[in-house]
């Protein structure tokens, strides 16, 4: 079963107070004027201050909870769905409940991480749940800080990122309706785990190893690597998921993709075949928000109008394992 009769209800988004042009990036790295714009398509992306991530996530899930017309008695589950942890030790999902002021609620929360596809992945996996009747409605809450673990020695992957919330509410739609989800599908190939990677913090190279550099606890990234490998894999992947949904890449009224970076990007979705008029980017004023770039492109679509109940979308991306993932949704 692919089908699923669920919709999206309400999205809400939350960016942090301080605003950081590609200017004071390109000071802070100490490069010539305009070599972030030029290399990365970023002017402005925002880092948390004061902000921890559970606080960003409660405050973009209670605009998601008003933009859908119901309270916090209506959620049946909270899903965390980012690629950074606030802590180690409860999930994300978790703190946010608390942080919203519903600590003491019951309702289920916990967590789903697949870094940069990890809002993908849970809507996939929360939509089954509430087709099956488990969950009616579902609050889906991704919140990143990049900003904390970038490696300002490492200039292309330090230049590409920002911090941001979103959340969702999934519901049940009714059947033969016209929202729904129609298809997803995912693929891992572990030769590129190195690709992308914060070595420390875990098991093997625990905060008490203080044998490990500071480095293992910063985030790696070989961007070259990874544009070779997904421009290797993608098009077949996606060429897999348009057929096992029976639809095509013309079908989609929207494209939504991670923003890894602008060139790549764009580059990537000219050799598959979307048009610019289907292509939805506005990395220019947020960067590569990591889990909460998919959504938050998703939830400027639907502010900004540019789908309409029953349009039918493409969430398409990938994420360190080295994983690829997309989910076709009539909106």
């Amino acid at each position: 079963m692919q089908h699923r009769y669920v919709k999206i209800i309400g999205t809400g988004k939350y960016l942090p107070q301080t605003c950081v042009t590609a200017e004071e990036v390109d000071a802070r790295l100490g490069v010539k004027a305009g070599w972030t714009l030029k290399k990365t398509g970023v002017a402005k992306r925002y880092f948390a201050g004061e902000e921890t991530a559970a606080q960003m996530g409660a405050k973009a899930a209670a605009a998601a909870i008003l933009a859908a017309g119901i309270s916090f008695r209506d959620i049946d589950c909270i899903v965390g769905a980012s690629g950074t942890y606030q802590q180690p030790i409860p999930c994300n999902a978790a703190l946010i409940q608390a942080e919203m002021g519903e600590g003491a609620s019951g309702v289920p929360a916990f967590d789903v991480n697949t870094t940069c596809l990890s809002f993908v992945a849970a809507m996939d996996i929360v939509s089954y749940m509430i087709e099956a009747g488990r969950y009616r409605t579902a609050l889906l809450v991704t919140s990143e800080i990049a900003s904390v673990g970038l490696d300002w020695e490492h200039k292309e992957s330090a230049a590409l990122f920002g911090d941001g919330a979103v959340a969702v509410v999934l519901s049940r739609s009714e059947r033969g309706g016209r929202s729904a989800i129609v298809h997803a599908a995912m693929e891992t190939y572990g030769d590129g785990a190195p690709l992308s990677e914060i070595r420390g913090g875990g098991t093997k190279l625990h905060p008490r190893n203080f044998e490990a550099t500071g480095k293992d606890f910063l985030f790696q990234m070989d961007g070259t690597g990874i544009f070779r490998m997904t421009s290797k894999l993608m098009p077949p992947f996606l060429d897999r998921l348009m057929r096992e949904a029976g639809t095509g890449i013309g079908e989609m009224k929207l494209v939504i993709p991670h923003q890894a970076s602008a060139m790549a990007v764009r580059l990537i979705m000219r050799k598959l075949g979307v048009g610019e008029h289907q292509l939805m980017d506005v990395s220019h004023h947020g960067g590569n928000m990591i889990a909460a770039s998919i959504p938050m492109l998703l939830h400027e679509a639907i502010e900004r109008q540019r789908i309409e109940r029953g349009d039918r979308v493409l969430l398409l991306g990938t994420s360190a394992g080295l994983s690829l993932g997309g989910l076709i949704l009539d909106y």
